[in-house]
C-alpha cells in the first residue's frame, strides 16, 4: 500500500542548478538550429532539436532535497529509493517523486474536552507532543496520513491516562503524565517510523465550581496548619516559662534583677513616665543589689542580699479608764 499525507506532496518548482543548466542546453540547440540552417545542415538541426528535448527534461530528472528532507522516489508505482539530502536524479516519466518527509522534530497539539478522570471529575486537558520521522520508508508505506495518526493516537491516550489517574494526581504531578502520555504514544507510532521525544501537558481546567470547593478546602487546610503551629508555638513558649520560673525560684536575685531589666527596657522611650509603687521599690532591695554586683566583681563571695525589711504595725493606742466619782 502506498501511503502519503497530502500535507507532504507539495509540487517542487525547478531548482537553480537544474534551471542553470536548461537555460545552457537551450541556448546551444538555439546555436545549433541556427548554424544548420545557415550551413544547409540538417545534422545541426536534429542535434539542436535533441538539446532542445535534454533542456526540457533536465528540470524533470535533476533533483535537490533539503538537508532535512528525504524523497520518496516510485519507479512503476513502486518504491526505488529514499533519496536526499542533496541531488539525485530520476528517470522522467518512469520515475516519480510522490512524497518529501521533513525530518525535523515538529510538534502537534492536541486535547481531551469533558474528560472525565479516575474520581469523575470533568476536566479539559491540553497537551503537546514533540515528533520526529525516523524511518522515511514506514512512515511514507506503513501509514497513510501519520500527522493525523499522531493527532488521534494522542488525544486517546490523552483520554486514557485522565481516566486512570485521580484529578488531584493530574494537578500535582504533571511530570508522571508526561512520561506516562510518551511512552504509551511512543509504543504506537513506533510501528509508522515515527518516534515521540517529549510530551508536555499545558494546561488543566476544572469546573468554576469545583475550583471555589477547592479554594475552601485549600483554606481550610492552611487555617489548620497555622492552628496546629500556634499550639506548638504556644506549648513551647509554656515550658521556657516553667524553666524561667525554676531558675528564679532558686536564685531570687535574678527575679529581682530581671525585674529590674524590665522597667530599664521600659523606660528607654523618651518622655516616659511610669509610677511605681513603694513597695515595689523595696522589694527589689536596690542597695543589697548593687552591693552584690560590687562583690561580684572583686571576686570576693556571693551573698544573698537580705530580704526588704517588713515595716512595722503602729501601736495600739491604749484607752485610759475613767475613774467613778464613787471613787
Amino acid at each position: 500500500m502506498n501511503g502519503f499525507s497530502g500535507s507532504d506532496f507539495r509540487p517542487r518548482g525547478v531548482n537553480a542548478l537544474a534551471a542553470l543548466l536548461a537555460v545552457i542546453v537551450f541556448a546551444l540547440a538555439a546555436l545549433s538550429i541556427a548554424k544548420g540552417a545557415t550551413d544547409d545542415n540538417y545534422t545541426f538541426i536534429v542535434v539542436g532539436g535533441l538539446l532542445v528535448l535534454v533542456g526540457v527534461l533536465i528540470p524533470a530528472s535533476l533533483k535537490m532535497a533539503n538537508q532535512w528532507e528525504r524523497a520518496i522516489v516510485l519507479r512503476l508505482g513502486k518504491l526505488h529509493k529514499i533519496a536526499g539530502p542533496g541531488l539525485f536524479v530520476i528517470v522522467p516519466i518512469i520515475d516519480s517523486v510522490q512524497s518529501w518527509l521533513d525530518q525535523r522534530i515538529q510538534t502537534t497539539e492536541f486535547n481531551a474536552e469533558q474528560a472525565l478522570s479516575k474520581d469523575t471529575v470533568p476536566v479539559d486537558v491540553d497537551a503537546v507532543i514533540f515528533w520526529q520521522i525516523h524511518d522515511p520508508e514506514r512512515a511514507a508505506l506503513e501509514i497513510t496520513d501519520y500527522r493525523s495518526a499522531i493527532s488521534r493516537v494522542a488525544q486517546t491516550s490523552l483520554r486514557e491516562m485522565v481516566g486512570s489517574s485521580l484529578l488531584s494526581t493530574l494537578l500535582s504531578d504533571r511530570q508522571k503524565g508526561d512520561e506516562v502520555l510518551k511512552d504509551h504514544i511512543g509504543r504506537k507510532t513506533a510501528e509508522w517510523g515515527v518516534t515521540a521525544h517529549s510530551v508536555e501537558i499545558r494546561d488543566i481546567s476544572v469546573p468554576a465550581a469545583l475550583q471555589d470547593a477547592m479554594s475552601r478546602e485549600a483554606q481550610a487546610q492552611r487555617e489548620a496548619a497555622a492552628r496546629i503551629h500556634l499550639g506548638q508555638a504556644e506549648q513551647e513558649v509554656a515550658i521556657k516559662f516553667v524553666e524561667a520560673a525554676d531558675i528564679y525560684a532558686r536564685s531570687p536575685a535574678a527575679l529581682q534583677l530581671r525585674a529590674m531589666n524590665i522597667i530599664y527596657e521600659t523606660t528607654k522611650e523618651r518622655g516616659a513616665t511610669i509610677l511605681m509603687p513603694t513597695a515595689m521599690v523595696d522589694a527589689m532591695n536596690p542597695g543589697g543589689l548593687l552591693g552584690l554586683v560590687q562583690a561580684t566583681q572583686a571576686g570576693g563571695p556571693q551573698t544573698t542580699p537580705p530580704p526588704a525589711p517588713t515595716p512595722e504595725a503602729p501601736p495600739t493606742p491604749r484607752r485610759r479608764r475613767r475613774r467613778s466619782n464613787d471613787g
